[in-house]
């Protein structure tokens, strides 16, 4: 690491540390951009990473998607592309070394303004790539992100210099070796944009059945195709997709609430309690009165 790198990744501690007063995730004066705090290392947490940027600058985590296992710290920052169900897990915190990170969440048309903006040239593959990976951060990266990190300090210069410090990190981004991912995320037409269609109705009608066949004509793909690009992108299929959703908001609302597993599985939109404590122990390891009971006593 140069010493330069090492004395902006200092700062960023500094000011993570500073601002991240409560354990968890910590809101700050800048749109979008959040600070993480986690005192010790935590088990698995199921969660929706919305497209965003995840950089660690103490410890480190790893995050699956489905199978797959992305491990990043310090040295690496991490790209959803698309919302994404998850599994998370901080393995390297401790009271006297916390795990600290931010995430900075972005939208496709921020996306969109910067190729518009800049020369980078847009490839015009139709191959969906994963929507998720990790990457070597680099100073020009860290220096933009520093600049807007330090916007905490002066609030006043948030409206103006808060766009133009996110869109310089995006093109960092973009310029790196997996830019393509996010160029295709943007681009009207391309496979991940036609998927990231498909994502935005299961996730806006998850407790409904769905037919393939409709999602193919959403994604104007053929249910073949559908499945082979859904999965390129997610590494699942719809139908794990939309089970993910479905166990993750059951998981919250039993946590949130007083009420029937039964009821929650219905609510959901499983027809079959049985089925619904099946496929929750599957996912969480335990049946869902047991989970909750754990949870709460934790």
């Amino acid at each position: 690491m140069s010493e330069h790198l090492y004395k902006q990744q200092a700062e960023l501690t500094q000011l993570i540390d500073r601002y991240s007063g409560e354990e968890g995730v910590n809101v700050t004066a800048v749109p979008s951009l959040y600070f993480i705090r986690r005192s010790h290392t935590t088990g698995p947490k199921h969660s929706i990473y919305k497209p965003s940027l995840c950089i660690i600058v103490q410890g480190a985590k790893e995050v699956w998607l489905s199978q797959e296992r992305f491990r990043y710290s310090p040295a690496d920052y991490l790209i959803a592309s698309v919302d994404l169900p998850v599994t998370g897990q901080v393995i390297e915190a401790s009271p006297d070394v916390p795990y600290l990170a931010l995430t900075l969440e972005f939208t496709p048309s921020q996306i969109l303004e910067v190729l518009h903006d800049s020369e980078i040239r847009v490839s015009k593959q139709e191959n969906a790539k994963r929507a998720m990976y990790v990457s070597p951060i680099a100073l020009p990266m860290l220096d933009a992100v520093i600049r807007l990190a330090r916007l905490i300090e002066n609030p006043a210069d948030v409206p103006v210099l808060a766009p133009l410090f996110t869109r310089e990190i995006l093109y960092r981004v973009l310029q790196g070796p997996h830019g393509g991912t996010l160029e295709q995320l943007a681009i009207e037409g391309s496979s991940t944009y036609r998927i990231r269609d498909v994502i935005e109705h299961i996730k806006n009608s998850y407790t409904s059945s769905f037919r393939i066949e409709e999602l193919a004509e959403t994604a104007n793909m053929s249910v073949a195709t559908l499945h082979r690009h859904f999965k390129e992108v997610t590494a699942m299929s719809p139908i794990q997709f939309q089970k993910q959703l479905r166990l993750q908001e059951a998981r919250r609302l039993l946590l949130s609430e007083s009420t029937d597993a039964a009821d929650v599985a219905f609510h959901v939109g499983y027809e079959s309690p049985s089925q619904f404590s099946r496929e929750y122990s599957r996912m969480f390891g335990f049946p869902p009165i047991e989970d909750i009971k754990r949870l709460r006593t934790k």
